[in-house]
């Protein structure tokens, strides 16, 4: 069997008290391809934890049947800094008590300097452009400051999946169908994925310019290619994705076992696990992430929705109404709130008490056109 778990401390924010990190490895290190996997970068979005926790049955299960062909990494609590973020009774994982902002945003450019770094050793052979590639981002990840239990875990976590072929970051939405979020360079070679998961949506995006997880690892190789391109063979060689899991209230032994089984056959289609996935389920419509609908509110309220989770709406639709509790006439309370195009409605938002400019829901066109 070929399963290791290491356990990696954090440095102590105070004295008597450290974090620690598991990671669990699968396959021979260095083997082609390699996958890593992690959950709960939002500490607080459980589903994709306990859907990694299935996958790592599986996994066992696979070692142990020697199908593991590939380099498997699965960390499956990603943060164990928000996981611990309980404050009178409330779980607050998305974003750092010690104020270093949202947990998936601002992760290190890895694309600066880069090209002045590896261009001098740039040719023809495109895996030896990947290995050069690598070895630079290795070289900037192990520069990088890891002197508090933040940057340190950033660094861990960066070290894992700078050189995976597959980076799959696990989420959830408020209230959501599954989805999931890659850049077009990967479509349709992504489809697999979308389809295994039985996702509602693919939503492509470029360059969400917010620096997630994921964006880390795909756009050094992309940013290459658009400025090296006509001279070296540069892949697109790292398919990374964010995977939404439904909805924060969705964590369910029976939907995460069915999310996990997904991921294997997925692992298994990419060759990672030996076996036979079976019939590719028909994949959803990939649609651009700048064509879709986020559902804005003009006032301060409650919000009272007036359509459900994937429901099909038409522009014009009611979708929701921002409630005025201190108006002093109820029938003049309410402001509605309507699509402005066709679509399904992917997200709502949990919190039920708006602020203007607040996005209450995400409605996904039929097809990716430009807003009207």
């Amino acid at each position: 069997m070929s399963h290791r778990i290491e356990t990696i401390a954090l440095p102590a924010m105070s004295p008597g008290t450290q974090r620690t990190l598991k990671v669990h490895r699968f396959g021979t290190s260095g083997a082609r391809p390699k996958a890593y996997l992690q959950a709960a970068l939002h500490a607080d979005e459980l589903p994709g934890m306990l859907a990694a926790h299935h996958l790592l049955g599986l996994l066992r299960a696979a070692d142990a049947r020697g199908e593991i062909k590939g380099e498997i990494v699965l960390v499956p609590v990603a943060n164990p800094i928000g996981l611990g973020q309980n404050m009178l009774t409330v779980h607050a994982g998305a974003r750092y008590a010690r104020g270093g902002g949202d947990f998936n945003r601002d992760w290190p450019d890895l694309f600066e300097g880069l090209r002045e770094r590896v261009e001098p050793q740039l040719g023809n052979d495109e895996a030896a452009n990947v290995r050069v590639i690598r070895a630079a981002l290795a070289d900037t990840i192990a520069s990088m400051p890891n002197h508090d239990e933040l940057s340190a875990l950033c660094q861990i976590l960066m070290g894992f999946a700078y050189d995976a072929d597959i980076v799959l970051d696990l989420h959830c939405d408020d209230e959501a169908l599954q989805h999931v979020y890659m850049m077009p360079q990967h479509w349709p070679e992504g489809a697999d994925l979308a389809a295994e998961l039985g996702a509602a949506a693919c939503l492509l995006c470029d360059d969400s310019g917010l620096f997630c997880f994921d964006e880390t690892f795909s756009l050094p190789f992309t940013k290459l290619r658009k400025e090296l391109g006509d001279r070296f063979s540069i892949p697109a060689a790292c398919f990374a994705a964010t995977v939404e899991f439904r909805g924060q209230s969705d964590v369910f032994d029976k939907l995460a076992e069915k999310d996990a089984a997904a991921l294997l056959r997925f692992l298994q289609r990419r060759k990672l696990i030996a076996g036979d996935p079976g019939p590719l389920p028909a994949p959803c419509e990939a649609k651009k992430l700048d064509f879709v609908e986020m559902v804005e509110v003009p006032v301060a309220g409650l919000v009272a929705y007036k359509a459900e989770l994937g429901e099909r709406v038409k522009s014009g639709d009611l979708v929701a109404e921002i409630v005025d509790p201190m108006a002093d006439d109820p029938v003049k309370a309410r402001t509605p709130i309507r699509a402005r195009r066709d679509g399904l409605i992917l997200t709502r938002c949990l919190k039920k008490l708006a602020a203007p400019g607040d996005t209450i829901m995400m409605i996904v066109p039929p097809r990716s056109a430009p807003p009207s």
